[in-house]
């Protein structure tokens, strides 16, 4: 289960941890142009504030949302120190609600105001401003210093990305061209900014980003716990008090949502929804939204997420028709660059800001690459790295038959009678799942269901790599498992577990969160049968791999402490995994 606690701290630290996702809506009265710091205009430097990165000078700007809900948005803006009256600068933008002058998830002891510290390691990694970079923080409306109700990933915030790309390509210190940076909440923000279309921005750069809110809050009609859990959290965030000498203006934003609960109150009552075809979701539908959009895009996305995971991102990548970069693999809720206590890279690739500026520098200032980087950079499930021009390549595209079987619907832990397991024919050769394995299925009863899949070695032990819960339904229900990258060797076999959807398990993360069953289900008590079922999987040959630089990213290893097993029932093959011929 994904503690709130937990989330909220983890996504308060900055590089070498992790971050969560955001949340929540509209309405505010408004000023139509910026000022800076303090209601001056003289911009502020490290050396006057130690809250302000070194080699910059920091001011502060308020301008309207671009709907007409009277939103005043706040922006922290950032630029190289030495820049010179009329010199402009390309700008890298993050919109998004951990900006606030006290904190990112909460007041966090600071003496003075200042711009927030979120992505100093980003400043600093990339060495920003000695490049000719400005950076823009912008609130999104209800955080920070931005007024109106909190609306996160729907019509409000989408707003807020519009009228942000818009101000920061038209101030005088900007060369027009935007790119855009984030990681969790701030990458949804991202991908948002990809779906508008608009001419200004040049260049997207999003770190485990959501890619449909509906299906990291609801799996086809079983809410997770986030649908609890995030309205509340978030709408504590955006309630986070000013600093003292924050100026007036920023004080009576950052008041709004403590004078307006109605806003938490509407934003939580829209998660609890659960027809994804509903007005609510389907404005958030990132995915969906993305078809025709062609801003160049550089992502990460890991497989074995346990917050943001790779649940419609092969939807949006196929709906997005500009450039895409990626670096995909087997870790957990992580940014490009972080590393563990002893200095291993989290993701186990080098290079993250170096890559990341070379993208940026191609599209913002069209400089053409002096290092010709992997379009996708993946890691399999084996730790090795491997470069290629897009993602899923599939080899073969194969149809599983899986039969049928029985199971009761009681919501308990694992047991032979809330599930039925079916085993494939020992593998021939090494064989790739990859892209979004689908199951369709064909029920009688009523009920939820769960179904997993496990590699199983030829001693009997199993590791669950993929999983998907939904309500049954009339006819046939059909499930979009999680997108992944699983390498099966010769010999192992493929089981698909089909029954109830299972309590919690055991977390990974050692904060104390991280994957298990997050889903809040109702178990029917009824026994299902299953009459038949179907396993649409995406197939390749590692024969094929080009290798790249990479190494084994650590949590994997964790992963596979953890959800290895060995009592998986057993029985004879059912069905033949295709083999994948070079």
């Amino acid at each position: 289960m994904r503690s709130t606690m937990a989330v909220l701290a983890a996504s308060a630290l900055t590089s070498a941890t992790m971050a969560t996702a955001a949340v929540i809506g509209p309405a505010v009265a408004v000023s139509p142009e910026g000022r800076a710091a303090g209601g001056g205009t003289e911009p502020v430097t490290h050396e006057q504030n130690d809250r302000v990165p070194q080699g910059a000078r920091w001011t502060q700007h308020y301008f309207p949302s671009s709907d007409d809900s009277g939103t005043e948005l706040h922006a922290d803006v950032l630029l190289p120190e030495d820049l010179a009256d009329g010199e402009q600068v390309p700008v890298i933008l993050s919109v998004g609600p951990y900006f606030s002058h006290a904190g990112q998830t909460f007041p966090e002891g600071f003496e003075q105001t200042g711009p927030s510290a979120r992505f100093a390691d980003l400043i600093e990694g990339a060495d920003l401003f000695e490049r000719g970079y400005a950076f823009v923080m912008v609130d999104s409306r209800g955080f920070g210093g931005s007024s109106g109700c909190l609306q996160f990933a729907g019509p409000g915030d989408q707003a807020d990305v519009r009228a942000a790309v818009d101000w920061a390509a038209a101030q005088p210190w900007s060369t027009g061209a935007v790119g855009m940076y984030g990681k969790s909440a701030d990458a949804i923000t991202g991908l948002i900014g990809n779906n508008e279309d608009q001419d200004a921005l040049k260049a997207v750069v999003a770190q485990e980003p959501i890619w449909d809110l509906y299906r990291n809050v609801h799996s086809y009609g079983v809410p997770r716990t986030t649908a609890v859990q995030i309205p509340g959290s978030y709408g504590a965030i955006a309630q986070i008090p000013p600093l003292p000498d924050d100026d007036p203006r920023y004080q009576a934003n950052a008041a709004y949502e403590a004078e307006h609960p109605e806003c938490t109150t509407r934003e939580a009552s829209g998660y609890l929804i659960g027809d994804p075809e509903s007005e609510f979701w389907r404005a958030r539908d990132i995915a969906a939204l993305a078809e025709g959009s062609d801003t160049p895009l550089l992502f990460t996305q890991g497989f074995l997420e346990w917050n943001t995971e790779a649940e419609g991102m092969e939807e949006f990548l196929a709906h997005h028709e500009g450039p895409q970069r990626a670096w995909l693999g087997q870790w957990d809720h992580v940014r490009g660059n972080d590393r563990l206590e002893d200095g291993t890279l989290a993701m186990g690739r080098e290079g993250w800001f170096e890559e990341t500026m070379s993208f940026y520098d191609e599209h913002l200032r069209g400089i053409t690459p002096s290092v010709q980087y992997p379009v996708y950079a993946i890691q399999d499930s084996t730790g090795s790295w491997r470069a290629q021009d897009t993602w899923p390549v599939v080899g073969r595209s194969a149809v599983v038959r899986l039969g049928g079987g029985r199971y009761v619907d009681d919501g308990y832990a694992a047991s032979e009678a809330n599930r039925y397991v079916t085993r494939s024919e020992p593998l021939e050769r090494p064989t790739r799942i990859t892209g979004t394995p689908r199951v369709a299925l064909r029920a009688e009863g009523r009920g939820n269901v769960m179904v997993r899949l496990f590699d199983v070695d030829p001693d009997g032990t199993a590791v669950m790599f993929d999983e998907q819960v939904g309500v049954l339904r009339s006819g046939q229900t059909r499930l979009d498992l999680k997108s992944t990258d699983w390498t099966l060797a010769a010999g192992h076999t493929l089981a698909v577990e089909i029954g109830t959807v299972q309590p919690e398990t055991q977390d990974l993360d050692p904060l104390g969160f991280g994957p298990g069953s997050d889903w809040i289900d109702s178990p029917s008590g009824e026994q299902v049968r299953v009459t038949s079922a179907r396993l649409d999987l995406a197939l390749d040959n590692p024969a094929d791999d080009v290798p790249t630089d990479g190494a084994r990213a650590p949590y994997l290893d964790v992963y596979l402490g953890v959800r290895t097993t060995t009592d998986l029932p057993s029985g004879p093959p059912a069905f033949r995994v295709p083999t994948v011929i070079r």
